[in-house]
């Protein structure tokens, strides 16, 4: 997105400095990262960051807002809620692409918004291992916000932990060693000393949660709640029926909170008019279907990782839907092929990362992730057999 930047970068590269960066950073926990890595971070001009979080923060005042929980009232299924909810999440994920606009300009337009964690640990392993193996410009930054590495860890720590001893916190997950994310489970470990423990080693006593810790019976007073409920109702019976023990009351403090997972997402989208925003309707609440349906996305609201998306939308396809109050449609967005690449050029999603310490009136930006992609959509399916194309982040121009 910087052509001078990405010229020099693309210049000094070699598949010889590439393979030794993936030797290096697998080294940490072999055999733990299972997606692909790109060839490259993306460099974000100035102006075009100041945009993505112009965007961002716009969709926090609407979050941030008191009336925000009355509006989101229906997002959670029914099945699904979960006693104790808090008054916010504890972190925010928005994912941007980068697009074309009529007038040929790079913008940011929103994709979709998680109130659930993502990479945020990895994302500091990338950043220290890529920098010991390629140029990076003294002037550009993966952290946002005015943090640094070590403020960053800091506030991920007063956020997940906070003032509980790391033995009582967990961070929550089904089979987490079977997780493509895994890598980003084992950094957290590292950098904040708290265990990774499965649900179906959770043991309750009246309200209480334990587990197991070197062989001793240890409380659980602190969730880093790593579950999705879509992946739990997929599992064989027996492991359902152990996740049943998350929709109790139990006397446990949340992070964040599984309820939020749904608050924010893609359900929030038709509440959002934004220029960075695609335009977004509930589809049950339709009166009209638009006149250019090809320019639309159906989404089904439940579901994770790109699953049930309809690209190419037909009037059959609207047709076929059962159960409209949980699909929605949305404007297609034109992404740009941004980054030059020695063979075709890639295109780019952003995510950032926004989180929300406990006591502040709203969350702020600290990090990032990107995917490459050169397929039709961001993600490995549409990707094999490509180079310059996976998991990476951007780096800011300051």
């Amino acid at each position: 997105m910087i052509p001078f930047l990405r010229s020099e970068y693309n210049k000094q590269f070699s598949k010889e400095k590439y393979e030794a960066f993936l030797e290096h950073i697998n080294s940490f926990h072999p055999g733990s990262i299972e997606f692909r890595l790109a060839e490259t971070p993306v460099f974000v001009p100035r102006e075009f960051t100041q945009k993505v979080l112009d965007a961002c923060e716009s969709i926090v005042d609407i979050i941030a807002d008191p009336g925000f929980r009355q509006l989101t009232k229906n997002a959670i299924p029914d099945d699904l809620q979960v006693p104790g909810e808090n008054d916010h999440t504890h972190f925010i994920a928005f994912d941007f692409g980068v697009c074309i606009n009529d007038k040929g300009e790079y913008e940011p337009q929103l994709i979709e918004m998680q109130g659930f964690p993502t990479l945020f640990a990895y994302e500091v392993l990338l950043d220290d291992i890529f920098r010991k193996h390629f140029p990076v410009p003294p002037n550009f930054e993966a952290y946002l916000g005015g943090f640094d590495r070590e403020s960053y860890i800091k506030l991920l720590r007063e956020i997940i932990v906070k003032d509980e001893s790391p033995e009582h916190v967990i961070l929550l997950e089904i089979f987490p060693e079977k997780q493509k994310t895994r890598i980003d489970f084992f950094t957290t470990r590292d950098y904040l000393g708290i265990n990774i423990v499965c649900l179906t080693e959770l043991i309750k006593e009246g309200k209480k949660l334990y587990y197991m810790r070197e062989g001793k019976k240890t409380q659980v007073k602190r969730i880093y709640n790593r579950v999705i409920f879509d992946d739990l109702q997929q599992q064989e019976s027996i492991v359902r029926e152990r996740g049943k023990i998350l929709f109790e009351e139990l006397d446990v403090e949340w992070v964040p909170h599984p309820n939020w997972f749904y608050r924010i997402s893609k359900y929030t989208m038709p509440f959002i008019r934004h220029p960075y925003v695609p335009l977004t309707y509930f589809l049950n609440e339709l009166k009209e279907m638009p006149a250019d349906l090809e320019n639309y996305v159906l989404k089904p609201l439940f579901s994770f990782a790109g699953q049930g998306v309809v690209i190419d939308v037909t009037h059959e396809d609207i047709a076929s839907v059962k159960d409209p109050e949980n699909w929605i449609l949305q404007r297609k967005v034109k992404y740009a092929e941004a980054i030059e690449t020695p063979d075709t050029p890639a295109k780019c999603e952003i995510r950032i990362f926004y989180f929300w310490k406990d006591g502040e009136a709203r969350p702020v930006p600290a990090n990032n992730l990107a995917r490459l992609s050169k397929g039709k959509m961001i993600g490995v399916r549409y990707n094999q057999d490509k180079e310059w194309v996976g998991g990476s982040y951007c780096l800011f121009e300051k």
